[in-house]
């Protein structure tokens, strides 16, 4: 049976509170540090040029059924044909974006600054925490959960007694690390933040490479059965004015 536990104001005041306005103060000042060390350079036109393909071509799929076959047959050619089509990438042209990293000192440095923002901060905090705050029960969830949320909200406490619901210090770390999104849109706007969890998505990456993007929107384009949705939208606005009419 999970014991209910009376948790103590002083642990809001000096655990909680502290916790969660360090945690948004060092994201505050990890993103000024990350723009200060950001190097500005200009961007490459082919890369741009395909990526804007790319998008064209997605608006193509989304947006088929709104054109006759025959128009959707021309634009299909003009993206996929093997020859001089915009989504065909000749075999000796395919560049490896790992490559192409370690080639461009400066995008290898961008990567580094990246990375040092991100786990620097995070290290000193994490040690932090789980030097002064390790072992506490910090809140309470007003809402109750399964078994299964223990291992994620009670990191740090070993009592399987207690309820699911109570949150531990060291956990409520790792909530905030990972959903202080909403937050910081508000604080730096929304295209200027972005949760850990991305940056780690970022980090397992080496680049972004356009050549597997285009191959990928040309099988997508290829294997696309035309259906022109006008006459079934006729019909179906037929069938919608004669219920209105009975």
């Amino acid at each position: 049976m999970a014991e209910d536990l009376v948790l103590d104001t002083a642990i809001r005041d000096w655990v909680l509170v502290p916790l969660s306005v360090v945690m948004v103060l060092i994201g505050v000042l990890r993103y000024f540090v990350s723009k200060l060390m950001r190097s500005h350079q200009a961007p490459d036109l082919k890369v741009v040029k395909e990526g804007q393909v790319i998008l064209r071509a997605r608006n193509l799929r989304a947006a088929a059924g709104f054109i006759p076959a025959k128009s959707f047959r021309a634009r299909k050619i003009y993206y996929t044909n093997e020859e001089n089509g915009l989504l065909h990438v000749p075999k000796g042209q395919a560049q490896n974006a790992q490559a192409q990293m370690f080639s461009d000192p400066n995008l290898a440095m961008d990567m580094m600054k990246k990375n040092l923002s991100m786990i620097i901060p995070q290290t000193l905090t994490f040690a932090w925490v789980n030097f002064f705050f390790s072992g506490f029960v910090a809140a309470k969830i007003p809402f109750p959960l399964t078994h299964r949320f223990r291992g994620m909200l009670q990191n740090g406490i070993d009592l399987s007694t207690v309820d699911v619901s109570y949150v531990s210090s060291r956990s409520w770390y790792f909530l905030n690390l990972f959903g202080l999104r909403g937050l910081f849109s508000l604080i730096l706007g929304e295209e200027n933040a972005m949760d850990d969890t991305q940056r780690m998505m970022q980090m397992s990456g080496f680049g972004f490479d356009p050549t597997k993007s285009l191959g990928a929107e040309k099988d997508s384009i290829d294997i696309i059965q035309h259906d022109w949705t006008l006459p079934k939208l006729e019909k179906r606005a037929e069938d919608v004015l004669k219920k209105l009419v009975k």
